[in-house]
């Protein structure tokens, strides 16, 4: 199949694998025109496509941010009503990777401040670093993110207390 659909490539196996997705990052890396037909999947009705589109859109906006960036209100609106674990810590990878208004920062910032609150500790830690990462364009954000950070030291899980102090010894911008 010379040019195989990105959505048919993302459905098969199960939640526990990635199936094909390293093979959708690449397909899309070598044509990023291609990033038109994969971000549609991050709003599947299938939960393993939803899954596997946010795993290689993170994958891919890590080589090629500048790909999310038509994308920017439709993220910032997913990012809003995300409810699956998978899609969460993945999007809150990608908006830190927005090029985004002070407005956009602090509206993202308050989605993330609740996935604080998320029942995976995987969700609580990207949301963590994505803050992190979004304060350090925005010194108003700043002290806001560093009581986060320092209260996660104290009450977060292991995950989180580590990449809090992580970010608390990072310089800052």
């Amino acid at each position: 199949m010379p040019n195989p659909k990105i959505s048919v490539l993302l459905k098969c196996g199960d939640l526990r694998s990635i199936g094909r997705c390293n093979d959708v990052v690449k397909l899309v890396l070598d044509a990023p025109r291609r990033f038109a037909e994969l971000l549609p999947c991050l709003w599947s009705d299938d939960p393993i496509v939803r899954m596997r589109a946010a795993d290689a859109a993170e994958k891919v906006s890590v080589v090629k941010p500048e790909l999310l960036k038509p994308y920017k209100a439709e993220l910032l609106g997913l990012l809003t009503e995300a409810e699956q674990i998978e899609l969460r810590w993945h999007l809150a990878q990608m908006i830190a990777r927005l090029p985004l208004t002070q407005g956009e920062r602090r509206r993202a910032a308050d989605v993330l401040q609740l996935y604080l609150e998320d029942r995976s500790s995987i969700v609580r830690t990207f949301a963590l670093q994505a803050l992190a990462d979004i304060s350090r364009n925005d010194p108003e954000l700043r002290p806001r993110v560093k009581e986060i950070l320092e209260q996660s030291v104290v009450r977060g899980t292991a995950a989180m207390k580590a990449r809090a102090r992580k970010l608390l010894k990072e310089p800052k911008s």
